[in-house]
């Protein structure tokens, strides 16, 4: 055992009380001379927040100490919540005193000081592990001799100082990227320097540049990453298809977006005279080209994944492997790892395998064009495609089949309505349009999650290491919040009280809500209740998918964790994955996991604040427009509205000048006093746009009057 096992089995031993490091030697019959070597143990394990030294020198494991690890979730209003490292442990309060200078995203160490009833711990940030905002995009306004800098995230509620010297000569209210020299503390803010201007506000682009700068998310390739693609061959060789199985004869299609140009899966259906079918579901090779260790593999961990914003997509990889030689483009061979699966009339995958291939499509099909053959019957369509149309007839019922099977076992199936933002040359939002899911968007989820099962439970079982997708239960303090809720808008998740909740009691509410006004906002604060997907090392099922085995392995061009398992499953194909190989992979497996889960939540976040950012600016031009909407949610300061095209927006109770309303929490309502008229989540309303601000994101809407309603055509 070495003398870091030995501090943390002294500190875990429940005799041990906190102890200067000349009683820690003793204890651990150290010999004076190796203070040395456990003192820089202990500022190891201090600096990754494991021990905590107190004020007068004695070490301790921080949580004997009610000392809690986390990450800081900051709010507008100045307090914020510890989300602590430990899944198991509650969100802790933090008020505006007690953030010690802390920022939004910095990883912290916080004492629990209380808990008030009914609500949750609160708690003090002690110390700063590690910040995370070395650079903050803002707004510039300056001064005679000096500047500040206004944060763009409005959870980081601090001005920037800027000296004059430290300004690059940046004019008033341009958008700048500012590198924090200074901390701040207690009474004094945050000190930095202008390292890049983005332009004026309103300059075309720089909202997006703005988004893109505040999550850190790179924009450009470095040198010796595209050198390196730059060398990757464009035709595949015969060296390269030689010992593959070959599929270029099966009828294999590519089924996306009309604006898709990265296409990584393929897919053939074959239906057998016995009922049963054959899918085969082929994933572009990217780890034949992207090998471990490159300048290529090191910027694809860095990015995580790609970003797919509304004017443009960030790629985890150069263009000249996302929508070249990886993507499986239409009538050209391209390497693939192949899943081939057997399946019955009910669902069930009765044998599978899995192997290197090459490919070559067939056709590169659009979800439109799919959905108009197999529900519209579109005649020149079927004419242009007709020696594909039984192919897609039975991958039609392979869908429903295997759609039929998760359902029986209790997959949630959420089903949140899209919006599609259509914008000009400049950026500029020009319309907001719904997105219908169709029979096609369903064929490929239904096919990309059966492999991804499949993959799945074949790793599983031969205990390997590898890196699963992973939906745990949800907490069901959470879920009990969440039912009381509903409760009052006349639902209930059946068997509610126990240790646990089975997916289907939630399968069953979504069902119950589907199609009515309030569904929407159901669903929301129900995946709001449920616990995020993540990726890990460790199997532990995924909830929301009613299944213990899941894994992403159907998009190595987009995502890290996809392209790390690939080169795993090949590995063990050609027998090299030995002893060794796998000491390797557990080694490095739980940090690529971590961080991938990290670049997804931030690339989630950036996405949803672009949309955001749009619709507010696609509002800002309607102003005094009326539109009808439905109410979302309802609060003691007024009511959140959707409109029928996913734009939000607040009613504030201010504007309700024709009774004084009170807010009921117990049936979340707001009631007139007069007239008893009351406001209800899911109420049908009419409402006109009176404000819209961009830098905040947020859109201003009042009750249009009876006479601006009828004015409205078909009201």
């Amino acid at each position: 055992m070495n003398f870091k096992d030995k501090l943390l089995e002294l500190f875990n031993d429940e005799n041990y009380k906190p102890s200067r490091i000349e009683n820690i030697l003793k204890m651990l019959d150290v010999d004076y001379s190796q203070k040395g070597i456990v003192e820089d143990l202990l500022k190891d394990l201090e600096k990754d927040g494991t021990i905590y030294k107190t004020k007068n020198e004695k070490y301790a494991l921080s949580e004997r100490l009610d000392i809690i690890k986390g990450k800081i979730d900051a709010t507008s209003r100045g307090f914020a919540f510890l989300i602590p490292e430990n899944e198991n442990i509650k969100d802790i309060f933090i008020s505006k005193d007690n953030l010690n200078s802390a920022m939004q995203n910095d990883i912290v160490l916080v004492r629990a000081t209380k808990k008030v009833e009914g609500k949750k711990w609160e708690g003090e940030v002690v110390k700063i592990l590690k910040r995370a905002n070395a650079t903050i995009v803002g707004t510039f306004e300056k001064s005679r001799n000096f500047g500040f800098v206004i944060p763009y995230d409005r959870s980081i509620t601090q001005d920037v100082f800027i000296s004059k010297s430290d300004t690059m000569n940046a004019e008033d209210g341009m958008k700048v990227v500012v590198k924090i020299t200074k901390w701040p503390e207690k009474r004094r803010s945050p000190e930095g320097k202008i390292v890049e201007i983005l332009g004026k506000k309103d300059d075309p682009g720089v909202d997006v540049l703005s988004v893109i700068r505040s999550y850190n998310i790179p924009e450009e390739f470095p040198k010796k990453v595209i050198k390196e693609a730059e060398n990757i061959q464009e035709k595949i060789s015969s060296d390269e298809i030689s010992g593959r199985t070959d599929l270029r004869h099966l009828n294999i299609v590519t089924i996306d977006g009309e604006d898709a140009k990265d296409l990584d899966d393929a897919v053939a259906v074959e239906k057998l005279d016995s009922g049963d079918y054959i899918l085969y579901v082929s994933i572009a090779d990217v780890s034949h080209y992207v090998k471990e260790g490159s300048e290529l593999d090191k910027e694809a961990l860095n990015r995580g994944c790609s970003v797919y914003f509304i004017d443009r997509v960030i790629p985890m990889l150069p263009h000249r492997l996302s929508n070249g030689i990886c993507s499986l483009n239409p009538s050209e061979d391209r390497l693939t790892l192949t899943v081939k699966m057997k399946i019955d009339r009910n669902g069930n995958v009765v044998d599978h395998d899995i192997f290197e291939s090459v490919i070559r499509s067939k056709e590169r099909m659009t979800y439109t064009n799919v959905h108009k053959i197999l529900e519209e019957s579109d005649k020149e369509l079927k004419e242009r495609y007709k020696d594909l149309i039984e192919d897609f007839n039975n991958m039609k019922d392979l869908a429903k089949i295997l759609l039929e099977r998760r359902k029986r076992r209790g997959s949630v199936d959420f089903d949140f309505e899209e919006a599609k933002i259509i914008v000009d040359e400049k950026g500029k939002p020009v319309d907001i349009v719904k997105v219908e899911r169709n029979i096609a968007h369903r064929i490929i989820e239904e096919f990309m999650l059966v492999a991804n099962e499949t993959v799945a439970e074949h790793m599983h079982w031969i205990n390997v290491p590898f890196v699963y997708r992973v939906h745990e239960h949800p907490d069901m303090e959470k879920l009990m919040a969440f039912n009381k809720f509903i409760h009052n808008l006349g639902y209930h998740i059946k068997g509610i009280g126990g240790d646990e909740i089975h997916p289907k009691a939630l399968q069953e509410l979504i069902k119950q809500v589907r199609g009515k006004n309030e569904q929407r906002v159901v669903e929301t604060l129900l995946l709001r209740s449920l616990k995020r997907a993540r990726y890990s090392p460790e199997d532990l099922g995924h909830y929301a998918l009613a299944t213990q085995y899941y894994t992403h392995f159907t998009s190595p061009i987009r995502r890290y964790p996809d392209l790390i398992i690939h080169r795993i499953i090949k590995e063990n194909i050609h027998g090299k994955l030995n002893e060794k190989r796998q000491e390797h992979y557990n080694k490095i497996l739980n940090d690529i996991s971590l961080k991938a889960s990290e670049r997804e939540r931030a690339a989630d976040s950036a996405e949803k604040e672009i949309e955001d950012l749009k619709k507010v600016e696609y509002m800002k031009e309607r102003i005094g427009n009326i539109y009808k909407a439905i109410i979302a949610n309802v609060t003691n300061y007024g009511f959140f509205v959707e409109l029928d095209n996913t734009v939000e927006g607040l009613v504030d109770i201010d504007t309700l000048d024709d009774d004084y309303y009170h807010y009921d929490d117990e049936t979340y309502t707001l009631v007139g006093e007069r007239t008893n008229r009351r406001f209800s989540i899911g109420d049908v309303v009419y409402v006109k746009v009176v404000g819209a601000n961009v830098d905040r994101r947020e859109i201003d809407f009042v009750l249009a009057s009876p006479e601006e309603i009828r004015n409205i055509e078909g009201a």
